[in-house]
């Protein structure tokens, strides 16, 4: 197998780059993200509301606003849908096009370019969105004023940034591959190999990069939970450390080894047979949905170790995290082959989005809390203002001349 692999010249990438299914999914995934964070006030059994912003247990962080009248299991349904797999899926994205951007311009400019185009929007998402974003979890947690609110940022012990976490870790992962590549050039050339047969045969890919995925998420869910890791402005999922690292190399490998000749051709096995992916993913997802809550839930309320539960669920995630990640990448390489305009304007904007969607969720839906709405209703209305609003705003800050060179 290894020997019909033939590594991919710096031009064939850059061809690569403009792929239309790829840059639509991508689109889309940041509107999943928005969805996701618009209805998280409205889910069902949410966490209590906190007294103050400091107390111990941070839950304002992933929610910033907890709408105490207005609940929907459906919402539930559909965030714990999207944690499955989609920032997973975001960083194998990311990864197809980091070994041909290293070949072209070299370690230390590729370095120099990521800080520029994360590290800005990194500090603009952390210094300015994330401190508007979580103001209105002071004000549902009693608090007034600016100086108040200041004065309990600053006692944290370290700097909530929100989404934002997204951009910093991809930046470190960058900056590791531009170390790797520095010293280790034929890397790339190592991790193609792997995926040199999954245009004809994904399921043999998939198999090995589940395997990959589950061998390095057990220990760290085993050892440190669900629990994040917050060091300064500095926040990760600790468990899935590593596992996103494996879907960016993932994504390394795929690039390398051409993603109109392997796993992402148009005309691959994956593509073809885009139905069963897309059941198996659906299955995938429910079996684990039924597997958490007829034995997981069962056996951590009759008191089994957490590192036991997470060996059992382990492999639940890895495998439904794989398989909802083929499923979409089979979908939209299989349809995404007409240019769309609203696309193309969401695929140009979805970077911007990202960064900014936040404050507007936390705004919309503290105006919501004293409207008579049923949760459906409010999580739809929230989502449809912090898209048109973020699309909008996105659009506005791209048209100032250097900006749109960075997002």
């Amino acid at each position: 197998m290894a020997s019909a692999y033939q590594p991919i010249q710096p031009e064939s990438t850059a061809r690569a780059t403009r792929n239309l299914a790829l840059g639509y999914l991508r689109g889309f995934l940041v509107v999943l993200v928005l969805a996701h964070h618009s209805v998280l006030a409205y889910i069902a059994s949410p966490p209590p509301l906190p007294k103050s912003l400091l107390d111990p247990v941070r839950w304002w962080r992933a929610f910033p606003i907890i709408d105490t009248r207005a609940h929907w299991a459906g919402f539930s349904l559909f965030t714990g849908f999207n944690d499955d797999f989609f920032m997973s899926l975001m960083f194998f994205i990311s990864g197809l096009f980091v070994w041909s951007s290293l070949r072209r311009k070299g370690a230390g400019t590729f370095a120099r370019d990521r800080l520029i185009r994360l590290g800005i929007p990194f500090l603009v998402g952390a210094a300015i969105v994330a401190p508007i974003a979580y103001y209105p979890s002071y004000l549902q947690a009693g608090g007034h004023g600016i100086r108040g609110y200041a004065h309990v940022w600053m006692s944290f012990g370290d700097w909530p940034t929100g989404p934002a976490w997204f951009i910093w870790l991809l930046l470190a992962f960058d900056l590791v591959a531009a170390a790797i590549f520095a010293v280790m050039p034929e890397f790339g050339n190592m991790v193609a190999r792997l995926t040199s047969g999954a245009r004809t045969r994904p399921l043999r890919f998939f198999i090995l990069f589940t395997a990959i995925s589950a061998a390095v998420f057990i220990p760290m869910v085993v050892i440190y939970g669900q629990g994040w890791t917050s060091i300064g402005p500095f926040q990760f999922q600790t468990a899935r450390l590593f596992h996103y690292a494996v879907y960016l190399i993932a994504g390394i490998g795929v690039g390398v080894y051409g993603i109109d000749r392997g796993l992402l051709a148009s005309d691959g096995n994956l593509a073809r047979h885009w139905g069963r992916w897309v059941a198996f993913g659906l299955i995938a997802f429910f079996a684990s949905v039924v597997f958490v809550a007829t034995i997981l839930i069962r056996l951590y309320h009759a008191g089994i170790p957490p590192a036991v539960l997470g060996v059992m669920g382990g492999p639940v995630f890895a495998v439904t995290c794989a398989a909802l990640s083929f499923a979409f990448l089979a979908l939209f390489i299989r349809f995404a082959t007409r240019r769309r305009w609203i696309w193309d304007s969401l695929s140009d904007n979805e970077y911007g989005m990202y960064i900014i969607h936040y404050m507007f969720v936390s705004w919309l839906q503290l105006a919501m809390l004293q409207i008579a709405l049923p949760a459906i209703g409010k999580g739809v209305l929230v989502f449809i203002g912090v898209l048109l609003l973020s699309w909008g705003t996105s659009a506005a800050i791209r048209s100032i001349p250097g900006v749109s060179r960075i997002v």
